[in-house]
Formats: structure tokens, sequence, C-alpha cells
């Protein structure tokens, strides 16, 4: 591999914590600020060809870049390769790269005679109103929005990582299982879910929660075994025996009385979700719409 480019994110907090040192003699670095700036250096990269592209940054940088990937390469896609520099790095975690993973450590990977490749699909997300879809692999909606929103405030006060995923489940669940039907952790959010093509009841809904990724932080099992393809979670709001369903659903026990409780695991194809409700996609929180979400072309990873 002789044609390397890295896109790094100078404001992730790994980065800011431990600056990264020269960039080595034949790599390509960028730093661009900002999407159109992104999609110009990305355009350069794919002018020139590219063997491997190293993306130093958290979760959202890594949505940034790959969501850009099918306007900039086309087909033509490089060999991928995450420094998990982020606040949160679930792609990192599910690939299995060290969390002190970095630009070095990929140079001598990239350079082994078999290098250990992992190929996972991205989420795709689509508007109905043609805004350019997204690309991510982490989608929620409802209990999720409010989560990251409180997640943001727990980084701002200094945790990150794991401890940063640990205080947001541990202060949302309390929310949720002691909290009124009226609680902004139990209400619903407006979901009109499709699966298939095939309208599923209720209109309003705690949470939608869909991924491809295999393994989630803490062993978290909220789809189940793990296994290939789109899974989603679907939960009825307000949430029902709470405080008995959550151990269940997180461990990914295959208990048939969740689904008589009102949490439903599915592995649908494609999923169309309206009524307008915000959703997150790898850390941020975007406008909601008459989404479409179904799965983008496999990217192939490098790992340590």
């Amino acid at each position: 591999m002789t044609r390397i480019g890295v896109v790094r994110n100078p404001k992730s907090h790994g980065n800011r914590v431990h600056p990264p040192g020269p960039t080595p003699d034949g790599v390509r670095l960028v730093e661009p600020f900002g999407r159109e700036a992104l999609k110009t250096a990305l355009d350069d990269f794919a002018k020139d060809g590219l063997d491997l592209l190293i993306i130093d940054g958290g979760d959202g940088t890594v949505r940034d870049v790959i969501s850009l990937l099918p306007h900039t390469f086309g087909e033509d896609l490089p060999l991928l390769a995450v420094l998990p520099s982020g606040k949160t790095n679930v792609l990192a975690i599910d690939l299995g790269t060290p969390n002190d993973w970095r630009l070095e450590e990929a140079l001598v990977a990239a350079r082994q005679l078999e290098p250990r490749i992992k190929s996972r699909p991205p989420l795709r997300v689509s508007w109905a109103d043609e805004r350019p879809c997204l690309q991510g692999f982490f989608f929620g909606v409802g209990a999720p929005v409010k989560a990251t929103s409180l997640s943001q405030r727990v980084h701002k006060v200094g945790f990150f990582h794991n401890l940063a995923v640990a205080v947001t489940i541990f202060t949302a669940t309390l929310g949720a299982l002691f909290g009124g039907a009226r609680d902004e952790w139990r209400e619903g959010v407006p979901a009109r879910l499709a699966l298939d093509g095939e309208t599923q009841p209720g209109g309003e809904r705690f949470a939608v929660v869909a991924t491809a990724l295999k393994r989630l932080p803490f062993g978290l099992k909220p789809f189940g075994a793990p296994r290939e393809g789109l899974k989603i979670l679907d939960v009825d709001a307000p949430p029902k025996r709470l405080l008995k369903a959550l151990p269940l659903v997180l461990s990914g026990k295959a208990e048939p009385k969740l689904e008589s409780m009102g949490y439903r695991r599915r592995d649908p194809r494609t999923v169309t979700l309206a009524g307008g409700a915000p959703f997150v996609l790898d850390g941020e929180i975007f406008d909601g719409g008459e989404l479409t979400i179904g799965l983008g072309p496999s990217l192939r990873f490098l790992v340590g």
C-alpha cells in the first residue's frame, strides 16, 4: 500500500489530549473543517488514487467521511482504517481496534504480507426530500436522542469513553425506570414505522434503535445474539415493566414475553420512519422527516 491518506480531526478528544507526532514521509494528511472542505479533500484523494484511507477521529468523524465516500470515490473504495481518538468509538469496539492504536501502528499493520481486514456494511439513512444521505453505524429515535443530549453534557464535565457511556446509560435508566408516563425519559415521540413495506402498529414510540454492528460497549446485546445484517429494536411508549424487561433486552436473551411487553427485535431489509422526530446517528442529532434506513455497500477496514 503505497498511496496512503489520513483524514484527521485535530479537535477530537484523543488528539487534543495526546497530540499526534510528525506525519511519516509518503503519507498525505488533511485536517478539513466542515463538510465542503472534507468533500474537497476526499475528491483530491480520489483523483490521485488511494490504497488506504485512515480516519483519525471518533464515530462522528467516521460518519462524516463514509457519508461522502459514494460522492467522491464512487464504487472504487479504498481500504479504510480507524484510529479511535474520539470521545466514544463504537465502530472501533466492534472491529476490535485497540484503544491506543495510532498512525504508526496502522502503517505497520498495512505493511503486513496478509493484513487483517474486516468488512462492515454501514447504515444508509435517506430523507424523502432528497437531502444528501448519511452513512453510519448506530441510529436511534426517541430515548437515544435524549441520551445523546445527556452524554454531551457528561463529556463537558470530564467523562469520556466507556465511563461516559456508563454514566449516560445509568442516568437515562434511572429516569426511565422511576419517571411517570409524562416524564421526559418515558414519554414517546411521533414515529410511524414500516418494516419492508409493512406498517407497524402504533404512532408513538419510546425508542427505535438500529445498527449493522455485531459488538457494542460492555457486551450489551439489545438486538439479541450477535449476527450480520440490519437489526432494530422497537419499543412502545411509555415502556412497560421496564425494570423487568431492561435486563432481558440488554443481555440479548430471546424471551418471547418481551414481545407482549412492547419490546420487538426485528431483522428487516429496509426501515421507513415518519413523524418528524429528530434522530441520532453515531453521536450527532439530525432533523427528522420521512426517512428510509437500509444498508450501504460493505466497507473494508484494516484492523490491528
